[in-house]
């Protein structure tokens, strides 16, 4: 049989694919790939201040996220350069301020590698009861959130006509991202979540006829994704979190090879 740690790390693995699936699908309808990236990135400053100030690293990095969240609502109110311009300085700054504070704290020993690309493998039982938790309080914040969220998707001034409250939503959507982030740091690692929130439900929009089907869809080939990433590395010798992003990516390139009752229909037509 498997060693405990690898059980722990698929029971982690899969708990946060069923979560990223139906937001990476929200991602994808909202083309916000460079918002998640983004959010990502200012992780490393969340666990620059949480070593300074010896704070939780969870919470300290959901902070910060959520920080950047609502800064670059404030931002884009205020139309100062377009979203693209805001999403790159507070990506890039983030991430520098973050490794310049690391650097200065010559006190403290911290793998970034570790935090950068994750280690699924060293997660505890701990780490399992608050990615099962955290991600069924985002699921079901999700599913209140849904019709609101789709509908400002397909037409924000719609919406909005409606009273679905479309910009409340959206700060829901991107505080749900950085509780996500917060909890998927020391699986997949910082340079690595947005990989797991895109790539799946890109993986699974073609075998989708509705948009809760797509989110189904994205959970299962992220969850599928994990498992194969985590025996990849197991049987390669290869480190755990880019494995699973690698096997996600493989999935992506199974979904676009013509399906056959599709090529049988066009070579009759």
């Amino acid at each position: 049989m498997f060693d405990d740690f690898f059980v722990r790390a698929i029971l982690a693995g899969v708990g946060l694919a069923l979560t990223t699936g139906p937001l990476g699908c929200f991602i994808i309808w909202r083309r916000m790939a460079y918002f998640g990236d983004t959010i990502a990135h200012s992780a490393l400053l969340g666990v620059a201040l949480s070593l300074l100030l010896q704070f939780n690293l969870t919470l300290a990095v959901f902070l910060v996220a959520a920080t950047v969240s609502i800064l670059l609502l404030f931002l884009q109110k205020r139309q100062a350069l377009s979203a693209d311009a805001l999403l790159g300085i507070l990506s890039h700054a983030t991430l520098a301020i973050g490794l310049v504070m690391v650097a200065f704290m010559s006190w403290v020993r911290i793998d970034l590698i570790s935090f950068l690309f994750g280690d699924i493998l060293a997660v505890s039982k701990t780490d399992i009861v608050m990615i099962w938790g955290g991600g069924s309080l985002v699921l079901a914040a999700i599913a209140w959130l849904w019709r609101p969220l789709l509908a400002s998707t397909v037409n924000p001034e719609l919406a909005e006509a409606e009273g679905l409250q479309p910009e409340r939503a959206r700060l829901f959507f991107m505080l749900l991202m950085a509780v996500v982030i917060a909890i998927a740091m020391k699986i997949v690692g910082i340079m690595l979540i947005t990989s797991l929130l895109i790539i799946p439900a890109a993986a699974a929009r073609r075998f989708a006829s509705t948009p809760e089907v797509m989110a189904v869809f994205a959970s299962l080939i992220g969850a599928v994704a994990v498992v194969g990433g985590l025996f990849g590395s197991l049987t390669y010798d290869t480190p755990s979190g880019p494995s699973i992003v690698v096997a996600a990516l493989i999935l992506f390139i199974l979904s676009l090879l013509p399906r056959r009752g599709r090529a049988l229909e066009g070579q009759r037509s």
